[in-house]
C-alpha cells in the first residue's frame, strides 16, 4: 500500500522538491549544483544545498508516515499533559460555573480543596488518550492529505488546496477520536467528580462496573463536534497562516531561512491558527465536559440546559491554553521532523501547466 501511494506521491505539488531531483537523476556524489556557471555565489550554493541534502527516507514512504504518527504522539501527549491544571480549572468552569467564577477564582478554589496535586488530577488518561490522538491526527492527516491531491490530480490539488487541507484532517480526526474517547472521558470523570476516583486505575474500572463500555463511548459524537471542527481549523488555517508569512511576511524565501527559523514561523502560524481553533469548538467542548460528568445525559439535553451563554462559559481559558498548545503541538511536530530529517514540503507553488493555461508564463 505504501509503495503505491509513495509512487503517486511524486507528482503531488505537496511533494518536496528535493525528491523530484532525485527522481529525475540529479543527484547523487558525482552531481553539480544546478544553474548556469554565471550565477551568484549565494545563489550556487542554495541550490547545491538543495541537491546534497539527504533525507532519512522518501516522502509519503511507510517510514515517513511512521515517523509522522510519532512525532503527532510526542507533540499531543507532552502539551496536554502539560497543561492539565488549565484544562482540569477549564472543565470545572464549565460544569459548575457557580463555584468556579473565572479562570484565577477557578485555581484558587481548586488549591485550597485539592492543595498543589490536585492540579494534576487526570494525567495519566490525559497523556495516554492525547497521545493516541496525536499518532492518528496527524499520520493519517498526512496519509489522507497524499490520497486526496492524487485523487483530484496536481493542479486541482492546487487550486483547492484549502478543500484537501479541510477534508484530510476532518478524515484523520474522524479515527483520532475514537482512539481518544475511553480515556478522555476517565479524565473528565477524575477532574469533575472530586472523590469519584483519583487515578486512572480507580476510575476505569469503576465507570465500567456502572454504566458498561459505553462509559467510555458515549461522548464520542460529541467528541467529534468539538474536535473535527477544531482540527479542520487546526490544519488548514496552519497550512495558509504558513503560506501567507512566507509570502508577505518573511523577507525572504523559506529555501532561505534556516531550520531555527522556518521553526519560528511554524510556531507563529501555530498560535494564529490555535486561537481560531478554540472558538470554533468551544461550545461541543462545554457539552462533552458535562456529559461525560453526568450519567444518562444526551448531547441534546446538555446543549438545551446549557443554552447560548452557558456553552461560552471558559472560553477565555481555552483560548490561552489551545493558542499555547497548537503552538507547541506544531512546533514540536515540526522539530521531530527536522529532528529525523524527513522530507518538509514548502507550500505548495502553483504548477507549471496551470501557469501556462492561465497564461502566467511563456
Amino acid at each position: 500500500m505504501f509503495s503505491s501511494v509513495a509512487h503517486l506521491a511524486r507528482a503531488n505539488p505537496f511533494n518536496a522538491p528535493h525528491l523530484q531531483l532525485v527522481h529525475d537523476g540529479l543527484t547523487g556524489p558525482s552531481s553539480r549544483p544546478a544553474g548556469p556557471p554565471g550565477l551568484p555565489l549565494r545563489s550556487r550554493n542554495l541550490a547545491a544545498a538543495a541537491v546534497e541534502e539527504q533525507y532519512s527516507c522518501d516522502y509519503a514512504s511507510g517510514r515517513f508516515f511512521i515517523l509522522c504518527g510519532l512525532g503527532g504522539i510526542i507533540s499531543c501527549g507532552t502539551t496536554h499533559t502539560a497543561l492539565v491544571p488549565l484544562d482540569l480549572v477549564k472543565c470545572r468552569m464549565q460544569v459548575d460555573p457557580q463555584k468556579y467564577r473565572g479562570i484565577f477564582n477557578g485555581f484558587s478554589v481548586t488549591l485550597k480543596e485539592d492543595g498543589v496535586r490536585g492540579l494534576a488530577k487526570g494525567w495519566a488518561p490525559t497523556f495516554i488518550g492525547y497521545s493516541m490522538q496525536g499518532l492518528c491526527k496527524f499520520g493519517f492527516y498526512e496519509v489522507f492529505k497524499v490520497l486526496y491531491s492524487n485523487m483530484l490530480g496536481e493542479e486541482n490539488a492546487y487550486l483547492w488546496r484549502t478543500s484537501l487541507y479541510l477534508a484530510a484532517s476532518a478524515s484523520a480526526e474522524f479515527f483520532a477520536d475514537i482512539a481518544l474517547a475511553p480515556m478522555e472521558a476517565a479524565k473528565v470523570r477524575i477532574q469533575t467528580q472530586p472523590g469519584y476516583a483519583n487515578t486512572l486505575r480507580e476510575v476505569v474500572p469503576k465507570m465500567y462496573k456502572e454504566e458498561g463500555i459505553m462509559a467510555f463511548y458515549k461522548g464520542v459524537a460529541p467528541l467529534w463536534m468539538r474536535q473535527i471542527p477544531y482540527t479542520m481549523m487546526k490544519f488548514a488555517c496552519f497550512e495558509r497562516t504558513v503560506e501567507a508569512l512566507y509570502k508577505f511576511v518573511v523577507p525572504k524565501p523559506r529555501s532561505e531561512c534556516s531550520k531555527p527559523e522556518q521553526l519560528v514561523v511554524t510556531f507563529v502560524a501555530g498560535y494564529i491558527a490555535g486561537v481560531f481553533c478554540a472558538i470554533v469548538s468551544h461550545p461541543a467542548d462545554s457539552v462533552v465536559s458535562v456529559l461525560n460528568k453526568e450519567k444518562g445525559s444526551s448531547a441534546s439535553e446538555v446543549l438545551q440546559r446549557l443554552g447560548f451563554k452557558g456553552v461560552w462559559k471558559g472560553l477565555f481559558a481555552r483560548i490561552i491554553m489551545i493558542g499555547t498548545l497548537t503552538a507547541l503541538q506544531w512546533f514540536i511536530y515540526d522539530s521531530v521532523k527536522v529532528y529525523f530529517r524527513l522530507p518538509r514540503p514548502p507550500p505548495p507553488e502553483m504548477p507549471e501547466s496551470l501557469k501556462k493555461k492561465l497564461g502566467l508564463t511563456q
